[in-house]
């Protein structure tokens, strides 16, 4: 039945040629084999060849294969037995999936899209997607986006064992962590496992949209996501906000510290839902913030906490096997009470050597900062030091740079202080040095 084959073409025909690649794994672990996928072959319409497609079922078990827990937090699921169904030839089939899924989302339009589709192939071959009443293109072209990144994150879900490489430690009170990934489209919520040393556990994840321009903001209007670690600052309810923003909207700290430093800017980042008439808004969309449908959204705002909850934004989520996220986690943390210790050794030079030439806080370069420790410490009898609640984020971008945050309780013999403190390490010549300090 050629209609039906070219149906599925269309609609599938963005997939192939390594559509299914990988998550990205650190060099670090890439010791570590990575199964690929299981893939179904497609036959061949006319000039058009579909080599692989995504509805192939993950494997539930096996070293390196796809998870056993999927999350199934939005419509992914019920496409993947859609666009099966049609597979399959079985167009009542498909169409009865797609009617149940546009029950639960009414306004949900790719669906709509779909059932259209699938109705004409009743009666005459479809040469394309969006064939029926000749939807604008570039709709079209928006929704087959939608509909080949929501297929392809279900599909590629992280390793069972392995953990976004950013999330190296999580204060005791920060519940979850958020981390993005815009090449995928995708959301991943991590809960903070504190019974297990912290470690991050996967909890869900969702379709999300971006900027319309991409990733890696660099100036106001630049119609780009910003790529860093950044924190939830607020929580602005639907009633504060018009009706763009959906259910609710939570800014994030953009631009912090390092990206000031690197001449970035713009601001008015936030994390938000979809206008009451629409149910998900096409990958490329915003005007630079992180959005999700007003059900993802409430589902995800459950898990935040204004001030603590860590969103890291990255153009292409690295992951580690748990092995090699301990190495990581305990050299940092290791590098981090060196720095401590040398603090309250009273030795400035020494501890002045974890910092970076190009240190900067605020005006205040590493020579005047440099000046003032050694003026100060010359007048301590004794210093002690305590670090609590520490955070510690691997910063997503080109750069190999670590944020660190937490509390500090400072005495002396003529001062005491606490405050939360910020730092961000940067790897020079094999040795992380501190580049940025300041209160958070």
């Amino acid at each position: 039945m050629p209609g039906r084959k070219l149906l599925l073409l269309a609609l599938l025909g963005s997939l192939a040629g390594g559509a299914l690649a990988k998550p990205a794994v650190s060099a670090k672990s890439a010791k570590k084999p990575d199964a690929a996928t299981p893939l179904r072959k497609v036959a061949a319409v006319g000039t058009t060849a579909v080599a692989e497609t995504a509805l192939a079922q993950p494997s539930a078990t096996g070293h390196g294969q796809l998870p056993r827990t999927v999350s199934d937090a939005g419509p992914e699921a019920q496409l993947a037995k859609i666009f099966k169904e049609i597979e399959a030839n079985r167009l009542n089939d498909a169409l009865q999936l797609t009617e149940a899924l546009l029950r639960q989302y009414p306004n949900y339009r790719l669906a709509h899209l779909i059932r259209g589709d699938l109705l004409l192939a009743r009666t005459q071959p479809i040469q394309g997607f969006g064939a029926l009443n000749g939807a604008p293109a570039d709709k079209v072209a928006d929704l087959r986006a939608e509909a080949v990144v929501r297929l392809k994150g279900y599909r590629e879900k992280p390793q069972e064992n392995f953990i976004p490489r950013y999330l190296l430690q999580m204060q005791p009170d920060q519940r979850h962590a958020i981390v993005v990934d815009t090449k995928r489209s995708r959301l991943y919520v991590y809960e903070n496992d504190v019974k297990n040393g912290g470690r991050p556990r996967f909890v869900a994840d969702y379709y999300m949209t971006q900027g319309k321009l991409g990733s890696d903001k660099l100036v106001e209007g630049d119609k780009k996501t910003p790529i860093g670690v950044y924190h939830v600052t607020a929580n602005l309810p639907r009633q504060q906000l018009t009706d763009l923003y959906g259910s609710g909207a939570f800014p994030i700290n953009y631009p912090n510290e390092l990206d000031r430093q690197q001449g970035r800017g713009g601001s008015g980042i936030w994390l938000h839902g979809t206008p009451s008439d629409t149910f998900a808004r096409p990958p490329k969309a915003s005007d630079g913030c992180v959005v999700l449908t007003n059900q993802d959204l409430d589902a995800v705002a459950k898990n935040l906490q204004v001030g603590l909850t860590p969103v890291i934004i990255s153009s292409s989520v690295e992951w580690l096997s748990l092995d090699d996220w301990n190495k990581e986690r305990n050299e940092l943390n290791k590098t981090i009470e060196n720095w401590r210790a040398d603090w309250e050794s009273r030795d400035t030079e020494r501890y002045l050597k974890h910092y970076s030439k190009r240190f900067k806080s605020g005006s205040q370069s590493f020579d005047q900062f440099a000046a003032q420790k050694r003026q100060v410490n010359a007048g301590k009898e004794w210093i002690k030091l305590k670090i609590n609640n520490l955070s510690v984020f691997r910063n997503p971008g080109k750069e190999d740079v670590v944020v660190v945050t937490f509390y500090q309780d400072y005495r002396s013999n003529n001062l005491e202080n606490q405050m939360k403190k910020r730092q961000y390490w940067q790897r020079e010549d094999g040795k992380w040095k501190i580049i940025y300090e300041g209160s958070a």
